[in-house]
């Protein structure tokens, strides 16, 4: 039994993460997932206007499990085994975090396909987790699909011959 980690932050990418993890199932290798969401911490400004960390808390909690629930519907959809868990801190190293605590085989992640450079310069999830893990970590990269342009008919002469080229 393989034991994947999928970040799950609510994004399409991340959808696309677990149903590759369920692709991996489906062609016969025996998975177990364990879905991650991590909640930023709460800010300063939070703490100070909520006067009770508790409540941050559970707020957080429910807004990470709330982003869960798509990819457990996915999974409950199959006889795939799975837990769930909602953790606070900074993303990339709590998953880090996650992995070892859960000992994870692998990870999948989506990817949010910044450019090289925004990468470089802001950093990223998916690559911090991939320098800091020693386990295998795959980054679905999820395209949105554009609908093909509709071909401009207004340049058509409504002559038989135009009209027997259109279908």
């Amino acid at each position: 039994m393989v034991k994947i980690l999928v970040a799950v932050d609510g994004s399409a990418a991340s959808l696309a993460a677990v149903e590759h993890t369920l692709h991996l199932s489906r062609e016969g290798l025996p998975v177990q997932l364990v879905l991650a969401n991590v909640q930023e911490p709460a800010s300063l400004y939070e703490l100070v206007v909520a006067h009770d960390a508790t409540v941050l808390e559970e707020v957080s909690t429910a807004a990470g499990f709330h982003l869960l629930a798509p990819a457990e519907a996915m999974v409950r959809a199959t006889d795939v085994a799975f837990e769930s868990v909602v953790v606070s801190g900074d993303p990339a190293h709590a998953l880090v975090d996650l992995i070892e605590l859960h000992a994870c085989d692998m990870v999948v992640m989506g990817g949010r396909g910044l450019g090289s450079v925004r990468s470089a310069l802001l950093g990223s999830v998916s690559q911090t987790v991939l320098h800091h893990t020693s386990v295998p970590v795959t980054i679905i990269r999820h395209l949105a699909v554009e609908p093909p342009e509709a071909e401009d008919t207004d340049d058509v002469e409504a002559t038989p011959e135009a009209a027997a080229n259109v279908s």
